[in-house]
């Protein structure tokens, strides 16, 4: 099978991806360079190029509506219109904060406008594929949180350089469901290759706050996890989402992958 992934040359979860797929699939792996996702004339013309059966839509940027919900737009119309499956990537700010997990059936309430682009992406994405019609095959949303534990994301770099002196806190209140970026890659790859529609939680199989989560990273790394000081993001003046726990337990039912917990996948390195 033939699988296209956005972000697979220069992003950190798409070059995981491409390299999750290739034993078993030809990949494409774009970026940029090859077609700028806000002109969809571009978009349309690389899918029709390269007749992809599956495309994983990893490319986004943070604080960039064009890109992470024009440019998301544009690939699903793209996908429906190449009769390609679409694995779109989303996050758990489309929530706001709750005091208990986030299922699938749970109404999005974005507080920042990373939250509200992404929705913005799902809503297009599962209306440009819904998979009603044998020539569209459907899309899927893979909800997930933090991507870590290669060493190589920022959130670790961030813990290394906290815990060596640099000034900064992690937030003790903030809650979420990290998730190892391979094993997240794998999901994926195995969501391009299934039927599964609609929404889908892939987060880790463990709830950490950021703090927790640095320290797990420092002690995998053999630095001092009692160097890096605690905060609380509610003290901040736009918070943004504090508690955003995916409940991801329709996944361990529909997934052969298995979702890692934090202190699985960062417990310290043999010597």
């Amino acid at each position: 099978m033939r699988i296209l992934v956005t972000g697979g040359r220069t992003g950190y979860l798409g070059r995981r991806v491409v390299a999750a797929a290739e034993a078993t699939h030809d990949v494409v792996a774009v970026g940029s360079a090859d077609a700028d996702v806000r002109d969809e004339a571009a978009v349309r013309a690389l899918m029709e190029r390269h007749r992809p059966a599956a495309i994983v839509h990893t490319a986004y940027v943070q604080d960039d509506w064009e890109v992470t919900a024009t440019g998301a737009a544009h690939v699903a119309r793209a996908a429906a219109g190449a009769g390609a499956r679409l694995v779109l990537v989303s996050s758990d700010v489309v929530f706001g904060g709750s005091d208990r997990p986030y299922t699938e059936a749970a109404p999005t309430d974005p507080v920042s406008s990373y939250g509200r682009a992404k929705v913005a992406a799902e809503t297009e994405a599962l209306a440009a594929c819904p998979g009603a019609v044998a020539a569209c095959p459907g899309a899927v949303v893979a909800r997930t949180s933090l991507i870590l534990g290669d060493g190589a994301s920022k959130h670790e770099q961030l813990v290394r350089a906290l815990a060596t002196g640099a000034e900064g806190v992690l937030f003790e209140d903030e809650r979420r469901c990290p998730v190892h970026v391979d094993d997240l890659a794998t999901a994926l790859v195995e969501l391009a290759g299934n039927d599964v529609r609609g929404l889908l939680h892939v987060g880790g199989g463990e709830t950490t706050s950021r703090l927790e989560l640095g320290r797990l990273i420092a002690r995998r790394d053999g630095l001092d996890a009692g160097a890096l000081r605690p905060g609380r993001r509610a003290d901040l003046a736009d918070p943004g989402p504090i508690d955003v726990r995916l409940d991801s337990a329709l996944a361990a039912t529909l997934l052969a992958t298995r979702l890692r917990g934090a202190s699985e996948f960062l417990a310290p390195r043999p010597r």
